[in-house]
């Protein structure tokens, strides 16, 4: 099926060839917007005039002789000092979702981006051995949304999930298993991700514990960090069993979060360790690191600290060891080189922005970045409790978010069983998980992403307001509609003239197609969000206003509404998968 062009884009064409034949000599860009006064408004003709010289108002009058009024564009009236109220023929409404409806891809028309390029998009990042906390939750689920939004417009994208697998902690962690050698010993796949993360929890605490208070032990482990660094082999197969527990615990979560992890995807630190030398090699024989007292650094004229002094990047440390900087540039030189990226996304806390800016600067000046090949952290904002303060538990400690998710699905099982009226406890049960994880993803994407929002579970579940239930109930509703509809079925009569409610609902199911790209192309879940809150809100005054079923209106008309009805849901449905929530046919 062919993509649908949208009537903002047909109404464009038409107004920029009526500028084009008013002014040859002067290209304009309409800048259509829609517009509270009519269906949309055209601007341009003002900075026309400018160019032209002319009248603004008489330019629009000569612009409007040369537009064809008929099934598109309805009616134009030149308003003020030269805009132009445009309105748009019912015909031309319902016939452009026609052909949205008819598309059976699932697409609702919607075409892919004209230039589509490779993106690598590095986002979920847990550590090994550590439990996910609520500051887990936002690069997961944003980065989740921003990979299919992405898809959906044609870009190839590869997902990198950088776990925190390496480093100084896990020679503590695996002389401790050493010296205790059944710790963690299970037949593969019968464990929980909750026993798993258990088994690793209290290692942890009593390498920790041993750590602190054996100076023996604490030597031994550093060593430990030494052999591990080398490729002991021994020292690697340890290693190993704490990737792979941990990797039971995460696969656990993200299947609760309704979200897909490939095991393939996840490259952690320790998957750039034999490019490391290489890198700093390379920096430093170009001249863009250089030696400071024993330590291979980047300076940089605007990063300074309190003392006025430059604080610079770290690549490799004094003692040899490296940083985060050289894992994150050899990350950067894997994606651009072998994966071919013309885009590096980092989902990644705003509090790690000025280590990003100094790792993309100093690829910049390698020449690994460039105008073909640009990297961009999408900074993410704070978690915040009812009190406004970062979110905790009342012993003032990090929220697990296995606590999190386990709570949410608990109040909206409640508020499902609440409304239930022929749910069986298995559909409540699964309803209330599909709810739950849904209020959870939606409150965090309808914020923009570099802004803090408040956790507030009671508003999270409400079927009032801006949140997935309302979205999922509006969509549980229509599909009830069409059920009792008995022997009238869907169908688009683009003859009927339509009420105001209903051509409100199809002028806004037309710009799904701009939204999801407009979405795409920033990185900007929450204009979805919007979109589709709306469309929720014209759907519930169109359904008020406009009677589908009871009383029945004539055969033709009900069609028509089942009709718009169906859109709408086909919208919300697509909509609400490209943030990764689901939308149960039955509430």
């Amino acid at each position: 099926m062919a993509s649908v062009a949208s009537l903002t884009d047909l109404v464009n064409q038409q107004l920029t060839s009526a500028l084009s034949a008013a002014r040859p000599e002067a290209p304009a860009d309409p800048l259509l917007r829609r517009s509270d006064r009519a269906d949309y408004q055209a601007n341009g003709i003002l900075a026309l005039a400018k160019k032209a010289k002319a009248n603004p108002r008489e330019l629009a009058t000569e612009v409007v002789s040369h537009i064809v009024t008929g099934d598109l564009i309805k009616d134009v009236e030149v308003s003020g000092p030269g805009f132009l109220n445009i309105t748009i023929g019912d015909r031309a409404i319902t016939g452009n979702l026609a052909a949205r409806y008819a598309d059976d891809t699932g697409r609702l028309g919607v075409p892919h981006a004209e230039h589509p390029g490779t993106t690598v998009i590095d986002y979920a990042q847990p550590n090994v051995a550590k439990e996910m906390h609520v500051g887990h939750l936002r690069s997961a689920v944003i980065g989740d949304s921003v990979a299919q939004l992405l898809e959906f417009t044609g870009e190839s994208v590869v997902r990198r999930h950088h776990i925190g697998d390496w480093g100084t902690q896990f020679g503590m962690l695996i002389q401790y298993l050493e010296e205790h050698p059944h710790e963690l010993d299970h037949e593969a796949g019968e464990v929980s991700g909750e026993e798993a993360m258990s088994n690793l929890d209290r290692l942890y605490k009593a390498a920790r514990r041993h750590f602190d208070s054996d100076e023996e032990f604490k030597t031994r482990a550093r060593r430990r960090v030494v052999d591990l660094q080398a490729g002991d082999p021994k020292t690697l197969a340890a290693w190993q069993k704490f990737v792979d527990e941990s990797k039971i615990y995460f696969f656990s979560v993200f299947e609760k979060l309704d979200m897909e992890i490939r095991d393939a995807d996840i490259v952690g630190e320790s998957g750039y360790n034999d490019m490391l030398a290489e890198t700093c090699r390379m920096l430093e024989e170009s001249g863009v690191a250089v030696r400071s007292e024993g330590a291979l650094c980047v300076f940089f004229e605007d990063v300074k600290g309190p003392d006025g002094n430059q604080v610079p990047l770290i690549v490799q440390k004094s003692d040899g060891g490296y940083g985060y900087a050289a894992t994150d540039l050899s990350a950067i030189r894997d994606r651009v080189f072998s994966l071919k990226a013309d885009t590096l996304l980092y989902v990644v806390d705003a509090r790690q922005s000025l280590h990003f800016k100094m790792v993309f600067e100093t690829a910049r000046r390698a020449g690994w970045l460039n105008e073909d090949v640009t990297a961009q952290q999408l900074a993410f904002g704070t978690v915040l409790g009812k009190d406004g303060k970062p979110f905790k538990t009342r012993a003032g400690e990090t929220v697990r978010l296995v606590d999190l998710l386990d709570e949410a699905i608990d109040r909206a099982s409640a508020v499902v069983r609440e409304k239930a009226q022929d749910l069986s406890e298995q559909e409540i049960a699964e309803r209330g998980t599909q709810v739950g994880i849904g209020a959870v993803k939606y409150a965090d994407l309808s914020t923009s992403a570099n802004r803090d929002y408040k956790f507030d579970l009671d508003q999270m579940v409400s079927l009032n307001g801006d949140t997935s239930v309302y979205l999922q109930y509006a969509y549980a509703r229509i599909q009830s509609i069409l059920r009792k509809a008995g022997d009238v079925r869907p169908g688009a009569h683009p003859e009927l003239e339509l009420h105001e409610a209903e051509r409100a609902l199809g002028l806004h199911l037309d710009a799904f197609a701009e939204t999801v790209a407009e979405a795409g192309r920033e990185y900007a879940p929450h204009k979805l969000t919007a979109y589709l809150y709306q469309l929720a809100s014209l759907f519930t005054s169109f359904y008020d206003k406009c009677p589908v079923i009871k009383p029945a209106p004539p055969q033709d008309v009900a069609e028509n509404r089942l009709f718009l009805s169906d859109v709408t849901a086909r919208t919300l449905h697509r909509g609400m998968a490209l943030l990764g929530i689901r939308t149960p046919e039955r509430l």
